[in-house]
């Protein structure tokens, strides 16, 4: 939610082309507005609009402004309508102090009004334009610019990462955190801060990850990272195996068929986590219960683990959604283990449920970005190898925390089959990019739709919700997911020819018990269209259409592939119509606020 980015180059050369084409990158956290703030000749320099980042080019030259350092912003609206003056950088009203945030103001009311009364003037209707106020406040109190934003972060609550510039000490920006992502690169030409990584992959690979509370300073000569009692700490500088080229296009017209088309590529490379997995597994010792913690589609990954773990190792094992779990904290001990989900490892709810989940239990994080605050904070590690995600929609990156999963889960349970069957998985996910000419095909004719149903048993249950959920967030067609045992239980009174319904049916021994729910829906008039096996000629004759599997394909190991014609049904259908699979509306990539 929202993207921040600050340079400051080496040379007095003009830093907007950089900070544009950085803040560009980061358009998949969710935005309504772009801004930028530049200094030069005892001035600060302002860019700023709503609407989309072209539209704002045109319209503004963003990449224009003169000076060698300044911050960038994409905003995702919180507080104030999407608006030119509600958009990102803000200053005070002497326009001698710019700032840029990312997360919300908790007290910003209670402090506004303060300020007013002491004179402050104000513009916007945002929560962030308290910050340059208070900042200009303390300065004019002589406190210099650090110790003026760590004065500021005594007085705000909430959530923030936030970075300033001022005229009274040009050639510096300052940054602080709390509950948001902020990276610092170090790169040959200057120094960057950024809400992700791939927003200056371009320029550096070379990050360190201030902690909540620890200033960070930077200038022409380097950076300084200060914590809350003024002393230095020595930052560990991490490379990340990343290239630019991973967060670009690569001649597919969007990222979200990239992706899918990169899921082999990052099952294959997370499976070399088995080592790092089985260490992590002899090290946690006696577990008497797990417990995942996840939201949205990391949270479909977590029940297929659930499955996974309670039928091969017979652990009781618990899926809560990371935005409930407080509610559920009181039954852990230090015999549960409690497993956080996450692409990003920036969620807010799995941050604070994860620092609940730290006082009773041993925790393990299973997460893609390298350094993020969840690899932190949990006692164990599991990076998954799907490379950046840039699509808001995930894909490769439920695929690769699946595999996490069900090495885990093989490990666990010491099962060498399904170790096996494992690493047969990339092949079998190419062979289902196969089906793409008939997904295409297929999506004209399933346009029409309003609604979808998407129906599976057992370990084809998540991979049914999962992809009812590719489905809403990127068509806005209505699809629910259910388990097909509870169609009679409610859901099948909706049924007629007028909803199409996805039924996930692998061979295996959910296999008739789900036919007979396939036969339940289509003698009630739907439009049939099901997940199986090629060979299965069976299915053929009762479904309206079938997009067949690879028949060597195990119902155990299912979710890993049946999941590939789904994200490409949604993905399909979304260019039918028109629109962008990239940023669907009103979502974004990171979700870092409640």
């Amino acid at each position: 939610m929202c993207g921040i980015v600050g340079c400051i180059l080496k040379e007095d050369n003009d830093v907007a082309p950089i900070l544009f084409e950085s803040i560009s990158k980061l358009e998949y956290r969710g935005y309504d507005s772009i801004g930028l703030a530049t200094f030069f000749e005892d001035k600060i320099h302002i860019k700023k609009d709503e609407g989309k980042i072209e539209e704002v080019d045109k319209k503004l030259d963003l990449e224009d402004m003169p000076g060698s350092f300044g911050i960038a912003h994409v905003r995702w609206a919180t507080h104030g309508n999407p608006s030119k003056l509600n958009s990102h950088p803000h200053v005070d009203e002497d326009n001698t102090v710019a700032v840029v945030h990312n997360g919300i103001i908790e007290n910003y009311l209670e402090i506004k009004e303060k300020l007013i009364l002491e004179g402050h003037v104000f513009k916007s209707d945002t929560d962030t334009e308290v910050i340059a106020h208070l900042i200009q406040k303390f300065m004019n109190e002589k406190f210099d610019l650090e110790h003026a934003a760590r004065k500021t972060i005594d007085v705000i609550e909430g959530s923030y990462a936030i970075a300033a510039i001022s005229v009274n000490e040009p050639d510096k920006i300052v940054a602080t955190r709390k509950d948001s992502p902020l990276i610092v690169g170090i790169g040959e030409d200057g120094y960057y801060l950024a809400s992700d990584s791939p927003a200056i992959l371009k320029y550096t690979r070379d990050i360190i990850f201030p902690e909540k509370g620890e200033i960070v300073i930077l200038d022409k000569e380097g950076f300084v990272v200060h914590d809350e009692f003024d002393n230095m700490v020595n930052k560990e500088i991490v490379t990340i195996d990343w290239t630019p080229e991973m967060a670009e296009k690569e001649g597919y017209d969007h990222f979200m068929i990239k992706e899918i088309n990169e899921q082999a590529i990052a099952v294959k490379n997370t499976l070399t986590q088995k080592d790092n997995i089985q260490k992590i597994i002899d090290d946690v010792g006696d577990v008497q219960r797990i417990c995942f913690v996840a939201c949205g589609t990391s949270y479909h990954a977590s029940l297929t683990g659930k499955y996974l773990i309670e039928s091969l190792a017979g652990i009781p094992t618990d899926v809560i959604l990371a935005s409930e779990f407080k509610y559920s904290a009181n039954t852990l001990n230090d015999k549960t283990l409690v497993i956080f989900i996450s692409q990003s490892g920036e969620t807010a709810d799995s941050l604070k449920a994860l620092d609940m989940a730290n006082q009773t239990s041993k925790t393990l994080g299973v997460v893609n970005v390298v350094g993020s605050s969840i690899t932190r904070r949990a006692k164990y590690v599991i990076q998954t190898q799907a490379g950046p995600e840039i699509s808001v929609a995930a894909t490769k990156t439920y695929v690769a925390q699946l595999t996490a999963i069900y090495l885990f889960a093989a490990l666990l349970s010491k099962n060498a089959g399904l170790l096996n069957e494992i690493y047969r998985v990339p092949e079998f996910i190419d062979e289902a990019l196969e089906s793409v000419e008939l997904v295409k095909d297929l999506s004209k004719r399933y346009n029409y739709a309003r609604d979808f149903f998407y129906l599976g048993r057992g370990y084809s249950y998540p991979t049914a919700l999962e992809g009812a959920l590719k489905l809403k967030e990127i068509t806005y067609i209505h699809g629910e997911g259910y388990a097909a045992g509870e169609l009679k239980h409610g859901p099948l009174a909706l049924i007629d020819k007028d909803i199409p319904v996805v039924v996930v049916i692998p061979p295996g021994e959910s296999y008739r018990k789900t036919m007979s729910n396939l036969e339940e829906v289509k003698s009630r008039g739907a439009n049939v269209l099901a997940i199986g096996s090629c060979d299965d000629e069976s299915l053929k004759s009762k479904a309206n259409n079938v997009i067949g599997i690879n028949g060597n394909v195990k119902e155990i190991i299912a979710p890993l592939v049946y999941i590939v014609p789904l994200q490409l049904i949604a993905y399909y259908i979304t260019l039918e119509k028109g629109h962008d699979p990239d940023k669907p509306k009103n979502l974004a990539k990171c979700v870092t606020v409640e």
